[in-house]
This record gives structure tokens, sequence and C-alpha cells, in this order.
């Protein structure tokens, strides 16, 4: 029995949940059109150059959740999950998740992507272990802040350690799917690295070390 751990965005789901959450939110006319519009496409430019700002995504991704109430951001998170996640959901990723459920191992999905959206989604595809960004609360409400180490490139290292101070897990062992060259030190940490429908550096690096290539989509 293993530490299984998955990247979210592109690997089990094919679409990026955070810049889905963006346009879903442009589209109830939650958020300017235009800047918001213009900082969603850019900021994803950005993350598949692994050029990202984490500071300054997190500074615009954040304030929609501090900017609207608690049971407002509920009811669009259900319809977002309906029309937005549901139909990017992979046959072969919930396949791949049964099999290592069915080996013992203990699933854990880790992503750069906030916890409120992301929670939802980790539920839906029985996952029972989260490490997403924490956006901080106060008072019943999102304050538009980050609490904590946000878990993105080396963040997802230093917070799967943290996590693990308390658990009777290991990475002995341990895989990570991503499809993302931004992974790649975590893809490094363990024992099975994987590359899930890999973009074109993480390709290239998964051949040169000869590790696993696999796709979820398609035939």
């Amino acid at each position: 029995m293993s530490l299984a751990i998955f990247d979210l965005d592109n690997t089990l789901i094919s679409t990026d949940s955070d810049h889905a959450w963006g346009e879903f939110l442009l589209e109830q006319g939650a958020v300017d059109p235009i800047a918001y519009r213009e900082a969603n496409e850019r900021f994803m430019a950005d993350y598949k150059a692994g050029t990202l700002d984490m500071a300054a995504f997190l500074e615009v991704a954040l304030k929609p959740l501090a900017d609207n109430t608690p049971e407002q951001l509920t009811a669009w998170h259900q319809q977002f999950m309906v029309s937005k996640i549901e139909p990017h959901i992979l046959p072969k990723a919930e396949e791949l998740l049964a099999r290592h459920r069915t080996k013992g191992d203990t699933l854990l999905i880790i992503t750069a992507t906030n916890r409120f959206i992301t929670a939802p989604i980790a539920e839906r595809l029985g996952v029972d272990y989260l490490i997403a960004v924490n956006p901080e609360v106060a008072n019943g409400r999102y304050t538009g802040r980050v609490s904590g180490v946000p878990s993105y490139r080396e963040g997802k290292i230093t917070r799967l350690h943290e996590w693990l101070e308390d658990k009777d897990f290991t990475l002995d062992g341990a895989w990570f799917y991503s499809d993302s060259h931004n992974d790649l030190p975590l893809l490094e940490e363990v024992d099975h690295p994987v590359a899930v429908d890999p973009d074109d550096t993480l390709r290239q690096v998964a051949e040169e070390r000869q590790w696993r290539i696999m796709s979820l989509r398609g035939e």
C-alpha cells in the first residue's frame, strides 16, 4: 500500500478548474468583463509558460470569494460543477483512481487551485485527501488573502511534507501523476513519477528520464 498523489487540472479532469471558474464568474456577470477576462487569460498563459506570479494571481483569484456571501458562492459552485466540471470528468481517470483504491493505496489530490473550487471536485472523484491553496477565512467570510504556503511548484513539496507530519504515510513507493512541467519538483520527489497527457516540456523530460507517460483522454 502506497500513497497515490494526483494533480487535478488537466490530469484527472480535462480542464483547468481555476480558469473555468473565472469563465463561470464572467458568465454570471460577477466580475469586470474586460479586466477580469484579460487577467484570467494572462495568468493561464503565464502558468503554461512556467512564469506565473502566484501572489499576483491569488490577489485576483481570491477577490471574488471575498466580494460575495458564502451562500451565493455555494449556489454558484453547484452550478459550476454541473456546467463546467462534470463534462470534463474523465472515465479513464476514475478507472485509475479505482485501480489504486483496489490496491489499497491512499489517494491524495494536490493542486495549485484553491480549496473552495477543488474540495467539491475531490469529493465528486471520491478522493478523501486534498492539498490545495487555502483561502483565508475570518468571521465566516473569505478575506481575499491566502492562508499558509500556496501549493504551487516547490510549494507542493512543502505542503505535502507538512501534511505528512501527522500521518502514518510516507513517500516510500509513492506515485505522482501530473500533466505539467510546473510539477517537476514533486515528480522528482517520488518513486513513481507519471506524466499524464503532458505538456511539451514535461513530455521531453519524461522521455529523457524514462518516466512513464500515459493518457487519460480519448480511446
